[in-house]
């Protein structure tokens, strides 16, 4: 018989995740003659056997496609599961076992989870279940420390930077204050990055609280010059000095808090203290959705071919990683030991400051 091998996609959607799909399929069937099941909605899929066969007929047209033909989810934790009885009412339990079971009844030999540090971090509680697993790391957050670049993040901040060449124009237009919230959850890398490609004159991130005073006195600068206009990227965890959080749902034991409302929380600021017309533009998933671009679509293709490469060699308990132009293979506990943030005394923010980019701190 032949190897059967599985793949789910879990946690947020991200483009190149269809192109990571796709590659693994290739390459597994064509190259070392396995057959590819495709797990549905993540672990969900795992816990109830809801699965979908991948043959190479079922990839094609897919390298340009935006989301997963998988499907995916968030909360789909099997030591946190959500389950809702006949009265609508929501109960946590651990399923993990239930899925290794069933794991090993679809006759898997190994399966490729494709996700961020929590889908990664499941995925490495449920080998020691017995799940044979080997991740592919993807999240627009671009926050896993194994990795300079995850799938999905490169394409961000792409839509990002579009987003805020848009902006320009009105806010010049209108003599206006313009803030971009942008994505990343606690780590500021789509804000920086996408704040800088645009043009911003200042840029807020979470890894440091910001001194709103400072934003509001180089906003003024700027607007007693011969400057009536000004594009504030904030990122959505990005906080003023002892504030908290904007957040538009806590965290519970199936998924994390829900992180919006930074940038009108500073336009507020802003406003209180300043005759400045401000408006705030929420990106959102916008971010999400959509075609891969190139560089996303070769990352996750790439990823997708040393998944399967570590699968055919038994190598479980692995993450493929990007790393100096190669891609490398790092443990899975190395891949989720801490978040990959933005460093305050790094690079990246000293060129921001040497153009002078106010960064709030």
């Amino acid at each position: 018989m032949r190897r059967r091998i599985g793949i789910l996609t879990g946690g947020g959607d991200c483009p190149g995740l269809n192109a990571a799909i796709r590659a693994v399929v290739k390459h597994a069937t064509i190259s070392h003659g396995f057959e590819v099941v495709g797990i549905c909605d993540a672990f969900k899929g795992l816990y109830e056997c809801d699965t979908m066969p991948l043959p190479v007929r079922a990839v094609r047209g897919l390298l340009d496609r935006g989301g997963t033909i998988l499907g995916s989810s968030n909360r789909a934790n099997p030591f946190a599961y959500p389950i809702v009885d006949a009265n609508n009412e929501e109960t946590v339990v651990d399923v993990s076992e239930k899925c290794a079971e069933n794991y090993r009844d679809l006759g898997i030999e190994g399966l490729i989870v494709v996700g961020g540090d929590g889908t990664q971090a499941i995925a490495h509680q449920m080998m020691a279940l017995g799940v044979e697993v080997v991740g592919i790391p993807k999240t627009i957050d671009n926050d896993l420390e194994a990795t300079e670049y995850t799938i999905g993040y490169q394409t961000a901040v792409n839509i990002a930077v579009d987003a805020i060449d848009r902006l320009h124009s009105t806010a010049e237009s209108h003599d206006r204050i313009m803030i971009c919230e942008v994505m990343g959850r606690y780590a500021g890398w789509i804000a920086m990055n996408a704040g800088m490609s645009a043009g911003a004159e200042a840029i807020l991130i979470p890894e440091v609280d910001y001194d709103v005073e400072k934003v509001i006195a180089t906003l003024r600068r700027r607007h007693k010059s011969d400057t009536s206009f000004s594009i504030v990227v904030v990122a959505e965890g990005a906080k003023p000095r002892g504030g908290e959080f904007s957040t538009r749902q806590q965290a519970d034991a199936t998924q994390q808090a829900r992180l919006g409302g930074a940038g009108d929380h500073l336009a507020r600021l802003i406003e209180a203290q300043t005759p400045f017309d401000v408006r705030t533009t929420v990106l959102g998933h916008v971010q999400r959705g959509g075609t891969p671009s190139a560089f996303d679509r070769l990352l996750a293709t790439r990823f997708g071919v040393a998944a399967v490469e570590l699968l055919a060699a038994g190598q479980y308990g692995r993450v493929a990683a990007y790393r100096g132009g190669e891609i490398v293979d790092v443990a899975m506990e190395q891949a989720v030991a801490k978040l990959k943030r933005v460093r305050p005394d790094g690079p990246l923010v000293t060129a921001a400051q040497a153009l002078g980019i106010e960064l709030g701190f």
